[in-house]
């Protein structure tokens, strides 16, 4: 197998880490949530898919592109995406701020959107197949911000 590949890898699942260091706990079973949420046992299975699509695309962009100025600017986006992604669950799980948590769900949205739009441009599949990434980036997106309306005290 590929070591670069096996990298990317690994980075998304460091990333995914924050995940399964915070997560659910007495404190959000206590909280009102929408009746849209999807089921807990498809957020780790969800994740798993879209983390290894996120390793395939940026691996994608690095087999391309390299340490080209455009390699560099695309991996970059990837980078933030990726952070973003990791300190969602510090911000919502961890603080408690469901307020931040919004924000940063929003931020790691358009972060994706970005990540996408400039794959795209070096290698279409590249961005294309992160599609159900931004897709469930959305919906988190909603989930943090609907969570927060129905418990403003949280």
């Amino acid at each position: 197998m590929n070591l670069t590949l096996i990298a990317f890898v690994a980075v998304n699942f460091l990333a995914a880490l924050s995940g399964a260091f915070f997560k659910p706990d007495a404190w959000f079973r206590t909280l009102e949530k929408p009746s849209w949420q999807p089921p807990d046992w498809a957020f780790p299975l969800v994740w798993t898919l879209l983390y290894s699509i996120n390793a395939v695309s940026g691996w994608l962009i690095w087999e391309r592109e390299g340490a080209s100025s455009s390699g560099i600017t695309a991996l970059t986006i990837y980078g933030l995406s990726l952070l973003l992604n990791a300190s969602w669950s510090a911000v919502f799980f961890g603080m408690k701020r469901l307020d931040w948590a919004k924000i940063s769900a929003f931020a790691l949205a358009v972060s994706v959107a970005l990540q996408m739009v400039v794959f795209y441009q070096l290698v279409p599949l590249a961005g294309l197949i992160l599609i159900p990434y931004l897709l469930w980036v959305m919906v988190a997106t909603a989930l943090s911000a609907r969570i927060q309306t129905l418990n403003p005290q949280g």
